[in-house]
């Protein structure tokens, strides 16, 4: 029996659901992918420069983690793991941590999840009420869709290339006193920079003396969330540093969240972890629980095994890091080319993550019969030139500003060599119209 004749058409559909679920906004990003996915069954180039993942193909996950995960499995470790994680993969977590920067947390420190996401919306569930403020730059990952989803007030800090995509101090400093919550992530989605030591350490001072002030009055501590999922990302003379190692006193305060994903190029095998004070990580255990945000099993047995041996994360991280620069080099030396062409583009060179921060200012032209006047006006035009980018409005961002993201690991070297003689002829187009020949 067909039942399709059955269903309300969406908009009476619609009409049926909560408010909290008529209200949320899919993600960009997915939907920008969809467009990419149907030209390419059309035989279309494309240079697909939109989604933060890795192509297996040139960044295979590590011999060591796949032999691990298949000897669980084939072990028969396929039940429900414990709300926490498995001890032996938090114990892992804390020998990492002291190992590679410095910090001995406790096992009670540590809970597994299934990847970042669960544990970034579940630092929201956990230390957040109804009304409560959390702030956050942008562009950002997420977290405007988080704040909207556990009923929390978003405070978005709006950044720039002025001060490398960080908030810096003095724009927190105002909104330190009402917080809950302060949400930073380095290296950065979108932008592929990395917060400065002398930044960080004046960030994470306030939070400290902010907490103070409310010791005196008993009130709700601001807790510090520090994403570093890209944290083993990064580039020339960056460097990662961490809140608790600059400023020792943060540590009741600051919240890790990590991941196999990107440090692995294991982005679908759902595995992450938060480092974090015990108190917290239990509570959001308890809550994490309750919506089965676990971390596959035989997945977690795997990633215990590989944080065994620092040796293979060693070669491992140094041959993914070759292959990024190798990519993200490419597509920073194009762009800069083509600005010293006199063409108006313009990049940020790269310093972490898998991404390159560029700019496409084609405003105010009319481009192969497109006028030219919002970022997606551009993304269209960029599309329509065989290559795929995110506009910054995905991450929070609402100006126009020509600002894109430019993912490099799903894209081979000769993917980047072929996209660039169809982006130079996109900019010949906006170069003869009167607009540019006027700047």
């Amino acid at each position: 029996m067909d039942v399709a004749p059955y269903f309300q058409s969406p908009e009476r559909a619609d009409a049926g659901l909560s408010a909290l679920a008529r209200g949320v906004v899919g993600s960009e990003i997915l939907r920008i992918a969809g467009e990419i996915r149907a030209m390419q069954a059309k035989g279309l180039p494309v240079c697909d420069l939109t989604i933060g993942d890795f192509d297996p193909r040139y960044f295979p996950i590590p011999k060591e983690l796949l032999d691990g995960t298949r000897e669980a499995l084939e072990s028969g470790q396929t039940n429900y793991p414990p709300a926490e994680g498995i001890l032996p993969l938090r114990e892992a977590v804390a020998r990492l941590y002291e190992r590679d920067l410095g910090l001995a947390y406790p096992v009670d420190s540590v809970v597994i999840a299934a990847g970042a996401r669960p544990l970034l919306y579940g630092a929201y569930r956990t230390l957040v009420d109804p009304g409560e403020t959390v702030i956050y730059p942008v562009p950002t990952w997420n977290n405007n869709h988080y704040a909207y989803l556990s009923g929390a007030r978003g405070v978005p800090v709006i950044v720039s290339a002025a001060s490398n995509f960080f908030p810096t101090p003095d724009q927190l400093r105002e909104h330190l006193s009402t917080a809950r919550l302060l949400i930073l992530n380095s290296p950065l989605n979108p932008t592929g920079t990395v917060i400065s030591k002398e930044a960080l350490t004046a960030i994470t001072t306030m939070v400290v003396e902010e907490n103070r002030r409310r010791e005196a009055t008993r009130k709700k501590p601001l807790y510090f969330v520090f994403d570093q999922v890209y944290w083993t990302l990064t580039f020339g003379k960056a460097t990662h540093h961490t809140p608790v190692a600059l400023v020792p006193e943060s540590a009741p305060y600051v919240i890790f969240l990590d991941a196999i994903s990107k440090a692995f190029c294991a982005t679908g095998m759902r595995v992450g972890w938060g480092v974090m004070p015990p108190a917290v990580r239990r509570r959001m255990s308890d809550i994490l629980g309750h919506v089965g945000a676990w971390a596959p099993k035989a997945e977690q047995v795997g990633v215990a095994a590989l944080l065994n041996q620092p040796e293979a994360i060693s070669a491992y991280r140094n041959s993914v890091r070759g292959k990024l620069i190798q990519r993200l080099e490419a597509l920073y030396r194009g762009v800069i080319d083509m600005k010293n062409d006199g063409f108006p583009v313009d990049a940020i060179e790269p310093q972490g993550a898998i991404y390159l921060s560029a700019r496409f200012d084609l405003f105010g032209r009319t481009v192969n019969g497109t006028a030219v006047k919002t970022n997606d006006d551009v993304r269209r035009l960029l599309l329509g030139a065989g290559i795929g980018a995110v506009p910054f409005q995905a991450f929070g961002l609402a100006g126009d500003t020509g600002w894109f993201r430019l993912a490099a690991g799903a894209v081979s070297m000769d993917d980047i060599a072929a996209a660039f003689p169809r982006l130079r002829a996109l900019l010949l187009a906006a170069a003869s119209t009167p607009a540019f020949a006027a700047r």
